[in-house]
């Protein structure tokens, strides 16, 4: 907690007074990341072409990626494990089963969460592209498209 606070300029009671214990710290930071709800917001229809062209072709912001670094960094610790996977099917996995519903929502979610994670982990070790010519991105996302419908549509 002394090595945050000095990194952001402030005392550690200062912290533990709004966060209290490092777990409590750790929450906050998990909650600050985003939710997935975007994934969501569309039409369950056009989902798996919507989301393809986002991985393949829209360029990634830091806070996209925040919530990702932060999973990928705690797999070392049982503890911090447990705690994003609580976090994650609290705020991710469990309103994403609701919103697919029907039969194997459960497993749906799961197998869309690991294409999608899995994808955008590949993008961005290619610089932030897949490090391939245009055309093969257009022929990526038009494979990846039924893919990612077909976990939607169940």
């Amino acid at each position: 907690m002394r090595d945050i606070a000095r990194d952001v300029g402030v005392d550690a009671a200062l912290i533990s007074r709004y966060f209290g214990s490092k777990d409590d710290l750790f929450v906050a930071a998990l909650d600050s990341c985003g939710d997935g709800s975007a994934l969501m917001s569309g039409e369950k229809a056009d989902f798996g072409r919507r989301v393809a062209h986002e991985i393949v072709f829209e360029p990634k912001k830091a806070e996209k990626l925040k919530g990702m670094s932060i999973m990928l960094r705690s797999i070392g610790s049982a503890k911090a494990a447990e705690m994003v996977q609580s976090s994650c099917t609290q705020r991710f996995f469990g309103p994403l089963e609701d919103w697919l519903s029907g039969p194997d929502a459960t497993v749906r979610a799961r197998l869309l969460a690991g294409f999608i994670m899995g994808m955008s982990v590949s993008r961005e070790l290619g610089g932030g592209t897949f490090n391939i010519e245009p055309a093969e991105c257009e022929k990526m996302r038009d494979r990846l498209a039924p893919i990612l419908q077909s976990l939607i549509d169940g």
